[in-house]
């Protein structure tokens, strides 16, 4: 007894050992055995998945589309969506952005609860039924193959050893030693019996068994199939949630563009123009002329063009400031500083004075300066012409485009006080300054000493504008700031030359100041303009009366015979250089 219980753990030791059970080894071939060896980790496999991929699901397991939509996340946000929508302007874009994501809320939830109802028919379903009905019955059948076997084998062994003691008693002879031999002999029949017996379940169940593990075999195939019917059934509820999304988000971007009169115009490309290269910034922007150039032309072009000392009063920080920030993030909201033309001439000489690279450019400057010692006015005028036609096309561009406004500005001195030599003073130290040099003070000295020359260079590109630059200008030319300047404004001079055809004095009838004025080159009428201009001291535009005026003309006469006109001329001119050049370092 001890010796056939000792085997049975042998074997049971093997079994685990060695992942079969000898019960049934002896039943099976190779591929039979590796398909049996199969059999435990698909059970594992199937109910494992099973379990998480039916945690994954959010709507209510079982219910119908109707009731798991409204279970889901996504139609909590669709419906709190809606609720927000009835407290907004349909007509806005807030409201219509918001009224269409709470529509597509609303299908991407019934997407998602008809993605789930197939996973679970298609895929959960028969992961169920595979691991808790189709491998439990198969490993069922075969426990009760073993335990069969094994109850075969023994009664085999008990047959055996009936078999030897029946032989044993027969060879002892008659007595009590024939009685035994009859019991032994009816005990090794009844076994036999029962062995017999036991050997039909064997087969039996042994059949059944086989029959499992081809039926497995073959629909192994089939049930690798439950695993890829989980990613196309994936893939189809991602295409349709994309294409909604698709189609929604196109709908919204039509919308979009129809409000926005330029929606290659963003934030993100007007997060930086004052500070960055011309280049750079026109071909970020896709433009011809810089954006703040003619945003800031075409609102004085409004309002601005008779505004006494423009270019000279400065605007308050606060207002100039917020006027670059709406520039750089909303340039159609300009129109509120339409009004305040020195905040708008203030950030136009902001972003000249901020460019890198001068718009006259630095590596010309040699050239700039040695065409305007020239005395000759018409070689002068020559030598102009030939050193803007190296500047590079975008700086040329702008330049031409800038120059052609003041001029129309100068047409406007009688009552703006901005003659062409004032203008050139404010303006010139911004538009043209000499190479870098180390030290502070080796640049302030190097643009004292020059400074006077470009405004000698500057005054002669405004006063010969149409010479240099000819041809009509239309100043809206991307057409983003129609809405600042009328259509009567914007052209170039046609219309005025029509109406007063000396308004822009030509080379020929007013020549190009010299390099530096001599005495004589300051006239009794820039002398009074210039007296007329404000002060650094004052922050005020003092306005003088005609019987103010008049005296002064007075006394400017009598002093022009004395010995002190050159000096006085000579000082008014170096006060308004000093007050640009403090402008442009401080």
């Amino acid at each position: 007894m001890m010796k056939r219980q000792l085997h049975r753990m042998r074997q049971l030791a093997q079994t685990g050992s060695l992942g079969r059970t000898p019960e049934t080894a002896e039943f099976l071939g190779e591929d039979l055995l590796q398909v049996e060896q199969r059999l435990e980790p698909a059970k594992r496999a199937a109910h494992n998945v099973h379990k998480r991929l039916q945690a994954c699901l959010q709507g209510q397991s079982g219910a119908d589309i109707e009731k798991r939509v409204k279970k889901l996340p996504l139609m909590a946000l669709s419906t709190t969506m809606a609720e927000s929508f009835k407290e907004l302007d349909p007509d806005s874009s807030m409201g219509k952005a918001l009224e269409m994501s709470c529509v597509i809320q609303n299908q991407l939830a019934r997407i998602l609860a008809e993605f789930e109802m197939t996973l679970e028919k298609d895929v959960l379903q028969p992961l169920s039924r595979l691991s808790e009905e189709e491998l439990p019955a198969i490993l069922k059948h075969k426990k009760s193959l073993q335990k069969l076997v094994s109850d075969w084998n023994t009664l085999k062994s008990r047959l055996s050893q009936a078999a030897k003691n029946s032989g044993s008693s027969q060879g002892l002879g008659g007595g009590p030693s024939g009685y035994s031999h009859t019991t032994a002999a009816n005990k090794a029949e009844t076994l036999k019996e029962e062995e017999e017996e036991l050997k039909k379940k064997v087969e039996q169940c042994k059949d059944e068994y086989l029959a499992d593990l081809y039926h497995f075999a073959t629909k192994e195939d089939s049930y690798a199939n439950y695993f890829i019917h989980i990613l196309e059934i994936q893939a189809d509820y991602h295409r349709r949630s994309l294409s909604s999304l698709d189609t929604a988000l196109a709908e919204l971007r039509e919308n979009s563009s129809q409000a926005d009169t330029s929606p290659l115009i963003t934030a993100a490309s007007f997060s930086r123009m004052y500070g960055v290269s011309l280049g750079t910034h026109l071909q970020q922007l896709g433009r011809d002329i810089a954006l703040p150039i003619e945003a800031c032309v075409l609102m004085l072009l409004s309002e601005g063009m008779q505004e006494e000392g423009l270019f000279r009063l400065a605007a308050g920080a606060s207002v100039l400031k917020r006027l670059k920030q709406t520039m750089a993030s909303d340039p159609h909201s300009l129109g509120e500083f339409c009004s305040d033309p020195h905040a708008v001439a203030g950030a136009l000489k902001s972003y000249l004075r901020e460019l890198p690279e001068p718009l006259m450019t630095s590596d010309l400057y040699d050239d700039w300066m040695r065409a305007a010692s020239l005395k000759e006015p018409a070689a002068r005028l020559e030598a102009l012409r030939d050193v803007c036609s190296c500047l590079p096309q975008e700086n040329i561009n702008n330049l031409r485009y800038l120059m052609k406004f003041l001029a129309r500005l100068a047409e406007e001195q009688e009552v703006n006080k901005m003659t062409p030599s004032n203008i050139a003073i404010v303006l010139g130290p911004n538009l043209l300054w000499p190479p870098e040099k180390e030290g502070d003070q080796a640049q302030l000295d190097a643009a004292s000493v020059s400074s006077i020359q470009v405004v000698g260079v500057v005054e002669a590109l405004i006063q010969n504008a149409d010479t240099l630059f000819p041809g009509d200008i239309n100043f809206d030319v991307s057409g983003l700031f129609s809405s600042l300047a009328p259509q009567d404004k914007v052209s170039s001079q046609q219309a005025s030359e029509e109406a007063s055809p000396a308004a822009v004095p030509t080379p020929a009838a007013t020549p190009a100041p010299a390099l530096v004025p001599s005495p004589t080159s300051v006239t009794m009428k820039e002398r009074t303009e210039s007296e007329l201009l404000p002060r650094p001291a004052s922050p005020k535009v003092s306005k003088s009366s005609p019987e103010t005026t008049a005296s002064a003309e007075d006394v400017t006469r009598k002093r022009s015979q004395g010995r002190h006109q050159k000096e006085g001329q000579a000082c008014l001119f170096l006060q308004d250089f000093y007050f640009s050049l403090a402008n442009v370092f401080l």
